[in-house]
């Protein structure tokens, strides 16, 4: 599949994936150290909702838009308010206009001492994602392939941060690519947090990818943890459009499984289509 960034921005896999990251970037507070983020695909940055790209797939409006529009509990709000004021900070009050990607959504989160390393190679979503970073000193905007840039740059200087490795998935061998590179980092960095994203179209495949970067942090020492999520919006029909997608933590922080728990559930009557979503969870053991 080709999952362009541009023509899904906004929608339920972004949401889910965002808010993932958002936790984890606010455990990272926790301690006063610096940290560093590796964005591997890092995309154009910042959406334009209104284009021909967003408003041709429109999935945006069954993502970011019902989120916005819904109730939640005073303790899953909690939770999920550092994700919706940052994209609330890029649109006017009361409107829906743009959705920021993981680099602008890190950036919002990066104290003084943090710092940003963005991987993009296509040519206009690179300068685009130069142009919204305002060439920030915190926010590295590097012209390199990720596949190369994921052994390349860990571990980082700081020591402490996360990985996020979200390809487009235009490749045939795009998972066996990723569950490689994966493992060629985690050996050089095994006490970072590593992010996966992956669409759940291939059962076989994703199984398979799960097992492997469940095998490989489970085999290095020191052994990483693993942390499987997946979030369906209906049932996945083949030659359909995306419909569930996941995403692999290696090394998540502890309170994340609990506080997923309680913001899935949440998820699933605002994301659902064609009636409430659905969401499977695996948490390392304590």
């Amino acid at each position: 599949m080709n999952y362009r960034h541009a023509f899904h921005a906004g929608n339920f896999a972004d949401v889910v994936k965002h808010i993932v990251l958002t936790r984890i970037l606010v455990y990272l507070h926790e301690k006063p150290s610096a940290f560093r983020v590796i964005d591997t695909h890092a995309g154009a940055g910042l959406y334009d909702l209104t284009s021909e790209d967003a408003r041709r797939g429109g999935e945006w409006l069954t993502g970011i838009a019902r989120i916005l529009q819904a109730r939640f509990s005073e303790q899953a709000l909690a939770l999920l308010k550092p994700y919706l004021d940052i994209v609330r900070a890029f649109n006017p009050p009361g409107e829906l206009n743009t959705y920021p990607g993981s680099p602008l959504i890190t950036r919002a989160l990066l104290r003084p001492q943090d710092r940003l390393t963005a991987c993009e190679v296509a040519d206009v979503a690179r300068k685009d994602l130069i142009d919204a970073l305002r060439r920030d000193p915190q926010a590295k905007v590097v012209d390199i392939d990720g596949w190369v840039a994921l052994p390349a740059f860990v571990p980082p200087n700081e020591r402490r941060g996360l990985v996020l490795i979200d390809p487009p998935f235009e490749a045939k061998d795009e998972f066996e690519r990723l569950a490689e590179r994966f493992a060629t980092a985690f050996v050089k960095w095994p006490t970072g947090i590593y992010v996966l994203w992956y669409p759940a179209k291939s059962r076989r495949a994703a199984d398979e990818l799960a097992q492997h970067v469940a095998d490989i942090a489970a085999a290095t020492r020191p052994a990483g943890k693993f942390m499987r999520l997946e979030f369906s919006v209906a049932p996945q029909a083949a030659g359909a459009a995306l419909a569930s997608a996941g995403l692999l933590i290696v090394n998540p922080p502890f309170p994340l499984p609990n506080e997923l728990k309680v913001i899935l559930p949440e998820l699933e009557k605002p994301l659902g289509q064609g009636g409430a979503a659905r969401f499977k969870l695996e948490a390392p053991k304590a």
